[in-house]
């Protein structure tokens, strides 16, 4: 790495500013280093030359972001093509360019221009700073500061179009499934503790693509593609369907986030059916964000007999405030307390406190993750009514388990 490139690579975190705009920063210091006038990122789209980022401090009225320009008529592309360098001193130097449509707008005498391409090697756009006037002090070692720079915000770009391409991607593999329903619902039964009858079970998603991947990896990708209501709301559609097959006193608990819940859209998927046989499971490891929204949800859904479940309770974000905040009707107790709680006497104490707070409340704990005789019996001892776990019963999809005798 050259003495030039050191010195830009060390003054990143500088650069990167309290905005966290490094591209915006790169431009403004390389601006002041060749003293020049303007400074700017544009990207080619098409025939057009867009204008991404300027730095033009009292010469807005010349060049701003959004403005566009022939690409076939700018200094740009004769650079790209090789026509002309990439320093120049002043454009009159080179007679040939005397014509440039784009000189008839903006008067450029001097500008450096470092081509930025993707990692294909085709061209994004071009990092400049240019002048109204010459600049005749201009040096190899300014053209190597500029290419210092403009390498930096290329990484840059770069990864930003890394991320896109992969969220396209997984907007794509989402829609798909969407479009053919790519999935299927499992069910996995939740039990008394005390005698280990039936009381509801667990509507859980299955996805059908090739390769495998676990749901929660759908549903994160879902989240990133903008499209994770679109998928919980068309997984919960699907298991609704499942409950008049249920045993008539058991209830389907579906699982949502706080920003499908919060979004008013699960009330009318329940039209036709018990809401009182229905359970809506938040996770507590998604953070809420409109807290006003889900709680007007929440109050449709329970005018509709719905009852309310926290999942995955003590191990999210939130803990007990936002418990208390959500008045749940049933607390699902995360398997990370569950596990080995007849030898952990932190995680029994714990239990037990969580058990206590929901008798207080009215509301009812669900034990999640039972692997062992050992668990159960120690759950049941400190007053947990209700769990699921392998030790009780795996899931299975939703055919295989409502083949089994009623009665189970």
């Amino acid at each position: 790495m050259s003495d030039v490139n050191h010195i830009a690579a060390g003054i990143v975190p500088r650069m990167a500013g309290a905005d966290g705009d490094l591209i915006a920063n790169a431009l403004s210091f390389a601006r002041a280093h060749l003293g020049m006038e303007v400074a700017y990122l544009a990207r080619v789209a098409g025939d057009q030359l867009i204008f991404e980022v300027v730095i033009a401090p009292g010469l807005e009225d010349v060049v701003d972001v959004g403005r566009s320009l022939p690409f076939a008529d700018t200094i740009s592309r004769q650079v790209w093509l090789g026509h002309l360098p990439p320093m120049i001193a002043d454009i009159e130097d080179y007679p040939q360019m005397k014509g440039l449509p784009v000189l008839q707008s903006i008067a450029v005498r001097a500008q450096v221009s470092i081509p930025i391409t993707r990692p294909d090697g085709s061209l994004y756009g071009m990092f400049c700073c240019f002048d109204r006037a010459p600049c005749p002090t201009l040096n190899s070692r300014d053209l190597e500061v500029l290419r210092a720079f403009a390498s930096l915000s290329s990484d840059q770009i770069n990864r930003r179009l890394g991320v896109e391409a992969a969220v396209r991607a997984k907007r794509l593999a989402i829609e798909k499934v969407l479009d053919h329903q790519a999935f299927d619902i499992a069910l996995q039964p939740i039990k008394s503790l005390r005698d280990q009858s039936t009381t509801g079970f667990e509507a859980l998603c299955r996805f059908s693509p090739t390769p495998y991947r676990p749901p929660n990896i759908w549903f994160d990708d879902a989240a990133e593609a903008g499209l994770q209501v679109s998928l919980e709301l068309r997984v919960i559609e699907a298991a609704l369907t499942l409950l008049p097959r249920l045993p008539d006193a058991s209830y389907l608990a579906v699982n949502t986030s706080p920003a499908t819940l919060a979004s008013g859209k699960i009330a009318p998927l329940l039209a036709g059916y018990d809401g009182a046989r229905v359970v809506i499971e938040i996770t507590e490891h998604a953070e809420i964000g409109d807290i006003d929204a889900m709680l007007l949800s929440i109050d449709r859904l329970r005018e509709l007999g719905v009852r309310i479940a926290i999942d995955d309770a003590g191990a999210g974000y939130s803990g007990l405030q936002q418990i208390i905040r959500l008045h749940p009707d049933i607390i699902k107790l995360d398997m990370s307390l569950t596990h080995d709680v007849d030898k952990d006497l932190a995680r029994r104490s714990l239990a037990s406190a969580m058990v206590r707070f929901a008798q207080d409340t009215n509301a009812r704990v669900v034990a999640e993750g039972i692997e062992t005789e050992a668990e159960l019996r120690t759950l049941r001892t400190i007053g947990i009514e209700m769990g699921q776990g392998y030790h009780l019963a795996r899931p299975g999809l939703a055919q295989d388990v409502l083949a089994l005798p009623k009665t189970a």
